[in-house]
């Protein structure tokens, strides 16, 4: 019996929710101008931290979005999660029927989950005894409540999956749901990433690994990745859900594609707890799976959305990865950290810098790394340096690495209407 073709699969759907951003429209506009979301920090005081900045989301309005009885039944990062959904559906155009619903399902990746609701909760605990703790503590903090709600809230009632994989969980989800539509598992999926942890205990957490940038008097530009004075990652918050549909499901319902998804890889460094493997030698191997998923050569690769943190070893060894996958190739690349902007967004960073490199493909503009004031010998690849580039894309990957080892990339193409 003749074995039957990959599906092929493409995004239609956007929504985003970041510290540049609401939307795809103001993000989109503000990475392409260089404008940071990054600022002291004001959801808590931070005097006794060592890093007092963070990229917040602002202006984001939960009751724009979710019923308001409904609001303290949740985290921030479900909040964030039903906002992202919301705009992604709408600017899909998908209507999710009884008949559709078992083949539409949901894949969320997030780092840390409610946070927020566990530290509030223990102070609560403490201060008024085990009676005053809410029924609804324990689902308001599991991580695979965001996807459970988008579920809910759209009645996709395919696949439900959320993973954990530290910053490289919205890559691992985006990448699942694209298999799973390819081998036939669904016909679409709601899928990304989603933090919101800029609290009191995250940032003494991440300040006492001294993996937090200091440099509190410049905010904006202290987010630095591949610069030579970069002295750590700023922490973030956010969301991005992207609709992946079958292409021929899509195109029979005349849907808007941004782009293809063709390949996506995964590896383990087993190596260290929270450094990367000397040389980034498993986030080579994690993009050379990436490129044999997607049946691409590496001299047909024009952007790379990095991961890009801005901490020293990250920077250096992305850079000695992407230079033992490509060769002189690699000088000929654009690549370009958005986390310069929007902070690292930890869980959410994968999905967010997914959206950001369709979008990438789809304008045809590379987004800048800004705050590159000094070149780093160690980091000499094109960074896109603070400013933001028109130039001809076909294939763009998107990295992220974890802690625990854990790395992802996923391979895009632009749409050419074929």
């Amino acid at each position: 019996m003749e074995s039957k073709p990959p599906r092929r699969v493409v995004v239609t759907g956007i929504g985003l929710v970041s510290p540049v951003g609401i939307g795809v429209e103001e993000n989109w506009s503000n990475l392409l101008a260089g404008k940071s979301g990054i600022g002291p920090i004001s959801s808590f005081d931070p005097t006794d931290c060592a890093s007092k900045i963070a990229g917040e989301v602002k202006n984001f309005h939960p009751e724009d979005f979710i019923p308001k009885k409904d609001l303290r039944k949740m985290d921030p990062f479900l909040c964030l999660s039903l906002g992202a959904s919301r705009q992604a559906f709408e600017d899909s155009g998908l209507k999710i029927s009884d008949e559709l619903s078992p083949r539409v399902g949901v894949f969320m990746g997030c780092g840390l989950g409610g946070l927020n609701t566990i530290e509030d909760t223990h102070k609560t605990l403490l201060a008024n005894g085990a009676k005053r703790v809410s029924p609804f503590f324990i689902p308001m903090l599991i991580g695979n409540m965001a996807p459970g709600l988008i579920s809910i809230h759209h009645n996709a009632r395919g696949p439900n999956l959320a993973v954990q994989t530290a910053c490289a969980a919205g890559t691992h989800a985006v990448g699942q749901a694209f298999h799973m539509i390819r081998s036939g598992m669904a016909d679409a999926m709601a899928t990304g990433g989603v933090e919101s942890v800029v609290t009191r205990l995250c940032v003494a957490g991440f300040s006492a690994m001294r993996a937090l940038s200091t440099r509190n008097d410049e905010p904006e530009r202290a987010s630095r990745p591949f610069e030579r004075d970069r002295d750590g990652f700023v922490l973030g918050e956010g969301a991005a859900v992207l609709i992946l549909e079958e292409l021929q499901m899509a195109l029979e319902r005349g849907a808007k594609i941004y782009a293809e998804i063709v390949g996506f890889g995964a590896s383990g460094d087993a190596y260290h707890m929270a450094a990367p493997a000397p040389e980034g030698e498993g986030a080579a191997r994690c993009m050379w799976a990436a490129l044999e998923d997607a049946g691409i050569e590496p001299h047909e690769v024009q952007y790379i959305n990095a991961h890009g943190t801005s901490t020293d070893l990250n920077d250096k060894y992305e850079t000695q990865a992407i230079k033992t996958v490509f060769g002189e190739h690699a000088y000929k690349m654009g690549v370009s950290s958005t986390k310069s902007m929007t902070g690292h967004l930890l869980g959410a960073a994968g999905g967010v810098e997914a959206a950001y490199t369709v979008l990438t493909l789809e304008s045809g503009i590379m987004p800048p790394t800004m705050n590159y004031d000094h070149p780093d010998p160690d980091c000499d690849l094109d960074y896109v340096p603070n400013k933001a580039r028109t130039a001809p894309m076909e294939i763009a990957l998107s990295n992220s690495f974890g802690f625990g080892g854990t790395n992802g990339t996923l391979v895009f193409k632009k749409w050419s209407g074929k």
